[in-house]
């Protein structure tokens, strides 16, 4: 689990499933979103963001082949609206801790684009001016099902991973909805693996951890836990998600803003 107090905030620290507070530098953190590791299954940061979306057609959204999600670029901090045409209510940022703010479209309408947000409250979503993102896609999305203790990845709908996983406990579980991956950070230590995938969920279990003002839930290594992930997965974190290192490196290709769906059977 992640935990932030916000983004002026010079470390970040880094709850694991051990209660284990770690503290990782902005300036690896920024390196970590766009950059990890390298590795024989790596991908370039351009793939990691995404492809390039088709010439923009409804009403300056891009038309998204079936399988792919839509995501949108912040270029600018951006005034966000509670409906199309409305008033701005607020403003995004045009980056999160360090990494560009990618979020997926869920919906278009009149020139806007509805987009799912990073920060709390959990399944957060606000509207967008077309004209105020750049477009990409995807053809990734994950889902976590608690109850099997997996973790699936699919590619223009077609299943590609299916892996145990460890998971939230009865007393700290991992929170369930539609959330997306929201940047990738330098992992603290060997046991995370090759990179730490942040995700836009948060934990209700645990809101400040250790005066972080934050507990975000992250997609990581096992944290030497492997033997008890084994094959079946395992209930044994407090949030976050932990994958056997050899499924993990597999989720390099993933980029930013790709949904993540957690359900719970």
């Amino acid at each position: 689990m992640l935990n932030r107090k916000g983004p002026s905030r010079r470390a970040v620290w880094v709850a694991t499933g051990a209660l284990v507070v770690i503290v990782i530098a902005i300036a690896a953190l920024s390196q970590g979103h766009s950059s990890p590791e390298s590795g024989s299954r790596g991908v370039s940061a351009s793939n990691r963001q995404g492809a390039p979306a088709a010439p923009a057609q409804n009403g300056g959204v891009p038309l998204v082949p079936t399988g792919s999600t839509l995501l949108a670029t912040l270029r600018d901090t951006t005034p966000s609206y509670s409906a199309p045409g409305g008033p701005s209510n607020a403003l995004v940022p045009a980056s999160w801790h360090g990494a560009p703010t990618i979020l997926p479209v869920i919906e278009s309408r009149q020139g806007y684009v509805e987009v799912r947000l990073a920060q709390r409250p959990n399944e957060s979503t606000t509207w967008l001016k077309a004209s105020s993102v750049t477009f990409t896609t995807t053809p990734f999305r994950i889902v976590v099902n608690l109850a099997k203790t997996h973790l699936y990845v699919y590619d223009h709908n077609r299943q590609v991973l299916a892996a145990p996983a460890g998971v939230g406990t009865a007393l700290a579980p991992t929170p369930t909805g539609r959330y997306f991956v929201a940047f990738f950070a330098q992992p603290p230590d060997p046991g995370y693996g090759p990179f730490v995938m942040v995700t836009s969920a948060h934990s209700n279990a645990i809101t400040d951890w250790d005066d972080s003002g934050d507990a975000m839930v992250a997609i990581h290594g096992p944290l030497g836990e492997g033997a008890r992930i084994g094959t079946t997965g395992a209930a044994l974190s407090h949030g976050c998600i932990r994958l056997q290192l050899a499924d993990q490196i597999l989720l390099r290709i993933v980029p930013a803003g790709s949904p993540i769906d957690i359900v719970a059977s």
